[in-house]
């Protein structure tokens, strides 16, 4: 759920154009992250494809949680479904860790609009209970790691919050290899994590509402994938109709990042495949 090693924000800014129309993509980044996450996708993709990367709430280029209410993932999706809502065609959706959970929303959101998921570990907690016995033990673990952060972020020591947070999701001694900068830039970000897990502990979908997204799904997880993301993708691909679940070998949670090159690459033939089968325009859809 958490962080690369820098990034630059993504100007997502849309104008209505006459030129020739690019197969759009929209790419939602893991929490701690930004635009930056999806480089490899954009240049793996080239240029027949354009890769929009909304930040999410935390981030620079978008600033705090305005606190007026209680936050929800329909308050982070709100961006992406505007450029959903801007597109004439069905676009793509891609979306890893909290990322994944704000595309899901998405999808259920506008599922006429969408011509395929790609998902990355997708972070959609509040399914946990929902998957038995297995689910049970990955919901108090996952559970606890938001209670740690969360306590971290209220006594302030959001140093010690946060390394222990980029510990869980990329493995013991991750944050001391960080450099200062970035262990920098995340500990300005960490006041954003309770928000992300109340956000993703608090949604209502059940399990079976995931039946009704037809279009083509890439489930994506790691070999060494924490137990609480293993177990939303294994068990959420059984509910969605046209799905499929790939393992990249030695990859953790966080394999967007540190095995680009091969999550772009399956990533990019999934929308390639999609893009390249019969749909009607938008327009046509709604008609």
């Amino acid at each position: 759920m958490l962080a690369e090693p820098g990034h630059t924000p993504m100007n997502v800014h849309v104008e209505p154009t006459r030129r020739a129309r690019r197969t759009r993509v929209i790419a939602l980044h893991c929490s701690g992250a930004g635009a930056g996450q999806w480089r490899s996708l954009r240049e793996t993709l080239g240029p027949g494809y354009e890769v929009l990367a909304p930040e999410h709430y935390g981030c620079e280029s978008t600033g705090p949680w305005t606190g007026r209410h209680a936050f929800t993932l329909a308050d982070e999706a709100a961006r992406a479904l505007d450029l959903v809502d801007m597109s004439e065609e069905r676009i793509h959706l891609a979306g890893h860790s909290y990322g994944g959970g704000v595309a899901l929303h998405v999808a259920l959101a506008r599922p006429d609009r969408i011509a395929s998921l790609s998902l990355y570990e997708p972070s959609a907690f509040h399914l946990l209970r929902q998957m038995g016995g297995a689910g049970a033990l990955a919901w108090a673990e996952i559970t606890g790691v938001a209670q740690r952060l969360g306590e971290a972020v209220t006594s302030g020591d959001h140093r010690i919050g946060i390394a222990g947070f980029v510990d869980y999701w990329n493995g013991p001694g991750a944050w001391n290899e960080l450099a200062p900068e970035r262990q920098d830039a995340l500990i300005r970000w960490t006041p954003k994590g309770p928000l992300d897990f109340h956000a993703l502990f608090h949604e209502a979908t059940p399990l079976y509402a995931y039946r009704a997204l037809k279009f083509p799904v890439l489930m994506l997880r790691g070999e060494r994938a924490p137990v609480p993301a293993r177990v939303i993708a294994e068990g959420l691909s059984e509910q969605l109709p046209d799905c499929r679940l790939t393992v990249v070998g030695g990859a953790g949670h966080m394999g967007p990042l540190t095995h680009a090159s091969e999550v772009s690459a399956r990533i990019a033939e999934h929308i390639r495949a999609a893009a390249a089968a019969p749909h009607l325009p938008v327009r046509a859809l709604n008609a």
